[in-house]
């Protein structure tokens, strides 16, 4: 079998580690970055090919020969790259957090026969796929909410906050409008707002502000209260508020001693000088996913929790733990034709089927990626 993951950064190159393991699968990866993959293809297994990402016939050239694509790419690219491995007839499992609605890309993908899971990593990815699960157990589900960061261990001031990719992206999440389902209907609020502390088993008290992490979420299940929060250490919302709020992260350039400068790119460069994650940083994924609804007349909640740290044996983040296990133990499942769904498939489609979502939490605990279930009666 033939595998190759486009795009070999933090996850990306994970995913290509991991699916190497199988000696059944011939793994390439592709990017243009040439470092990068001269790094990662030293080790036994995995083939590195230089290409443009963003160029749709070159994409189409590489993937020709491939049973199955991983989509690992920068949000920017990474609808284009979809809709091309798509339009190439293959099928692909991706993890690149893009803007675009993915769901406008099913007729293609059925047209041309193609299973094309997206968003499959922790959040849009697990997270969804829980709440896709437990409303397929529920007679009737009323709500559901996820909680979920990424945060380092020591926690260092001013931002107790680490990264280890584009700032940029991060920011966007603090610009753009939260979209939730209140009473049945999407509604929009200010991202950053409904600020709340949250008390998490392992971790302790956390603050939880709105982030537009619904995604498809909002269009797939019929649940009439749906929110999604990110998690960081208390402090952290007020800061950025105050940096969005003065005028950091605007587009829009402005005058400062003599030069034009836009906001955001001073502030993305400011701001990684504080939040660039050093090699080798201990740092945490935690998540918590909450479904209630009746079941026989019962009303129940589902709990799930997932505390995951860097594997400090295998110098691998967890926030590249958590992402791109879920999306290479899915990979191998749609490549074995165990998942064959044609057409766009959103990770709440996933835990529809029961067999496939046991199949991906077993493979998880393996990888020592661990959701505890708690079910409780209210």
């Amino acid at each position: 079998m033939k595998a190759i993951v486009l795009g070999c950064g933090l996850v990306g190159g994970l995913i290509a580690k991991d699916l190497a393991k199988d000696k059944n699968i011939q793994v390439t990866v592709a990017d243009i970055d040439e470092k990068r993959l001269d790094k990662l293809t030293k080790d036994a297994g995995i083939r590195g090919v230089k290409a443009d990402l963003s160029v749709s016939s070159d994409i189409k050239k590489i993937v020709a020969d491939q049973d199955i694509v991983i989509g690992a790419v920068p949000g920017f690219l990474g609808f284009n790259m979809l809709r091309s491995v798509i339009e190439a007839g293959k099928n692909i499992v991706d993890i690149s957090f893009m803007a675009e609605d993915t769901l406008s890309l099913d007729g293609l993908a059925k047209s041309r026969g193609v299973t094309a899971v997206v968003d499959m990593g922790v959040a849009p990815g697990m997270s969804h796929m829980i709440v896709g699960y437990v409303y397929s157990l529920l007679d009737k589900t009323e709500s559901a909410t996820i909680l979920v960061g990424g945060l380092p261990v020591i926690r260092e001031w001013p931002y107790e906050y680490k990264i280890a990719w584009s700032p940029k992206d991060v920011i966007e999440e603090y610009i753009r409008p939260a979209r939730l389902i209140e009473c049945g209907k999407i509604v929009e609020k200010p991202a950053l707002s409904d600020l709340e502390l949250v008390d998490l088993p392992g971790i302790g008290t956390l603050e939880a502000f709105n982030t537009d992490g619904l995604r498809s979420l909002l269009y797939t299940i019929k649940i009439p209260s749906m929110r999604e929060k990110t998690l960081r250490y208390p402090g952290y919302a007020e800061k950025m508020r105050m940096l969005r709020e003065t005028g950091f992260f605007n587009e829009k350039p402005i005058e400062a001693g003599g030069v034009k400068v836009s906001p955001i790119d001073v502030a993305s460069k400011l701001l990684f000088s504080k939040w660039g994650l050093k090699e080798g940083e201990r740092e945490l994924t935690v998540m918590r996913v909450i479904v209630q609804g009746k079941k026989e007349e019962k009303r129940l909640c589902y709990i799930y929790d997932l505390l995951d740290y860097y594997d400090e044996n295998e110098e691998a983040t967890s926030m590249s733990r958590t992402t791109g296990f879920p999306c290479a133990i899915m990979a191998r499942l749609v490549a074995q034709g165990e998942y064959s769904r044609k057409g766009i498939s959103p990770p709440e489609y996933i835990g529809r089927e029961h067999k496939v979502y046991q199949r991906v939490m077993k493979e998880l605990e393996k990888r020592n990626v661990f959701y505890k279930e708690n079910i409780i009666k209210v």
